[in-house]
């Protein structure tokens, strides 16, 4: 694969991430429009509210889960399309585009999702089955990158997947490790194609070299600064759609695919009702011998989930191993959990 590109960096400035975890609901069920956006919605049925009356006609809103059909995105031979009207800045020597530049450009009609007018309308970072939370960068995110340098994982030749990537920071390290593939997975769609692509994009290419503004808090540790080549994205593929639609994709596809040596995943067990489906993905892509690295807080107040929650869930499966190897006291709580099947040794 060969690639062009001819762009500029021009450095912006961009507020702290909001990292309180608020969930609300959105108004409207969102409706399928294309391909691109074909959802499939199951809805689980829901007891009736303690104290209500039996014979009542109201019954109480049943749960809806929305399942996001599972799509590949190709990268661009012409990179200056990828990076078009982006702004681009710097953490920790990890190049990544200044998100609210990409929230205006979607108000003009680049997010068929309608993702961005969603969360604005909601004043929601999250909304269950619309949008995810992918055009933040979340804390823990430098959690994992900060315990990546400090226990020395290994990196190179390992085949990584990036799970509910957002900014895609923590597959950007594994490339920059060398390793041999990094897949990138993230719910929506937008967030791939404004977020994601144009993140590793950035970071494989050196041209425009002028420092930008520095936007975020680096990790304590900084990874190892390693120049990428337009060549290294050759070892990349990018997903959106909901896990277990992604990992049926991967699964099923003609093209050649073998098991995770590393599974990376940070802030993606806010929801108690998504974790059998974090569960079986983990579970259904990991390599025999592969480990899971997770960055969670400790408790997702206004959602419910959290560490010890997930892991008594975990534990509960009988399927994997896990240990907690770092806790954050800093601020909100928060821990690293490594996880690796029971018959791998």
């Amino acid at each position: 694969m060969s690639f062009r590109f001819n762009f500029t960096i021009a450095g912006a400035e961009n507020d702290e991430p909001d990292l309180d975890l608020q969930l609300h609901p959105p108004k409207h069920k969102q409706e399928p429009s294309g391909k691109q956006q074909q959802t499939t919605e199951t809805t689980a049925a829901s007891s009736p509210r303690p104290g209500t009356d039996k014979h009542q006609d109201k019954t109480p809103p049943a749960k809806v889960f929305c399942i996001k059909a599972a799509k590949e995105h190709d990268v661009p031979e012409d990179l200056n399309k990828v990076l078009e009207n982006k702004v681009i800045e710097t953490v920790s020597d990890l190049r990544h585009i200044n998100v609210a530049v990409v929230e205006v450009t979607c108000s003009d009609g680049a997010d068929r999702e309608g993702i961005v007018s969603k969360s604005v309308s909601s004043h929601s970072d999250l909304i269950p089955g619309v949008y995810e939370g992918g055009l933040k960068i979340w804390e823990c995110t430098f959690d994992l990158i900060d315990y990546f340098s400090e226990a020395e994982i290994e990196f190179t030749n390992k085949t990584v997947l990036d799970l509910g990537c957002g900014a895609g920071l923590l597959g950007i390290v594994a490339l920059r490790g060398k390793a041999e593939k990094v897949h990138f997975q993230d719910y929506n769609s937008t967030v791939i194609d404004e977020i994601t692509l144009p993140n590793a994009v950035a970071n494989c290419t050196n041209k425009g070299s002028r420092e930008d503004r520095k936007t975020h808090k680096p990790p304590l540790k900084r990874p190892k600064k390693v120049e990428l080549s337009p060549d290294a994205l050759t070892k990349c593929r990018f997903f959106s759609g909901e896990w277990s639609e992604v990992s049926q994709l991967l699964l099923s596809s003609s093209k050649p695919f073998s098991k995770y040596d590393l599974i990376l995943t940070s802030e993606t067990i806010y929801n108690p009702d998504y974790y059998s489906a974090l569960h079986d993905t983990l579970a259904q892509l990991l390599g025999k011998h592969g480990h899971v690295y997770l960055a969670s807080k400790v408790h997702y107040f206004g959602v419910g989930g959290g560490i010890y929650l997930f892991e008594k869930f975990v534990e509960e499966r009988n399927v994997f191993r896990t240990s907690i190897v770092k806790t954050i006291d800093k601020g909100l709580q928060r821990c690293i959990m490594e996880m690796s099947f029971k018959d791998s040794s």
